[in-house]
């Protein structure tokens, strides 16, 4: 290669590797989660922002996976409440943790079935715990649930 060849293409590779390395840093985080309660099985994966507020708690970008065999079409938007669930709206966070992992708040998602999930940390109940709100058309439904996630490595 002549020289003026063998200077561009370093160029270009050390900017790609560049790119590639910042592109790293700044990857979301891919998170496994499930939860089960009487009658209840729901899991999959979520992926989040790879950076934490000042609570520890990041910010869920889309989910995939099901509930009772039923699967998930979407992340519900961030600050809006489930249909059925007004005005509890969802912030749609989560945390490394053994305890608290969502908030008061929790995440939420639609259903191929048009049914709607809202797990979330009830901090009211006593001991505190996790629960789940579940509305589809007219049913609401809420019950105590175990929830565990985790980032994948």
């Amino acid at each position: 290669m002549k020289r003026t060849h063998m200077r561009r293409f370093s160029a270009i590779v050390s900017a790609l590797a560049f790119a590639i390395v910042s592109g790293l840093a700044h990857a979301n985080k891919t998170w496994q989660w499930s939860y089960s309660g009487n009658g209840i099985n729901a899991g999959g994966s979520l992926i989040t922002s790879d950076t934490q507020n000042t609570n520890g708690f990041y910010q869920i970008l889309s989910i995939t996976g099901s509930r009772n065999g039923d699967i998930i079409v979407g992340l519900y938007p961030t600050g809006l409440s489930i249909p059925g669930n007004a005005p509890y709206a969802i912030d749609n966070l989560i945390r490394i943790g053994s305890a608290g992992q969502i908030t008061v708040k929790g995440f939420a998602y639609a259903l191929a079935s048009g049914a709607y999930a809202n797990p979330y940390f009830a901090d009211s109940n006593s001991p505190p715990g996790y629960s789940e709100v579940f509305t589809q058309g007219k049913t609401f439904v809420e019950q105590t649930i175990k929830f565990i996630a985790a980032p994948v490595p």
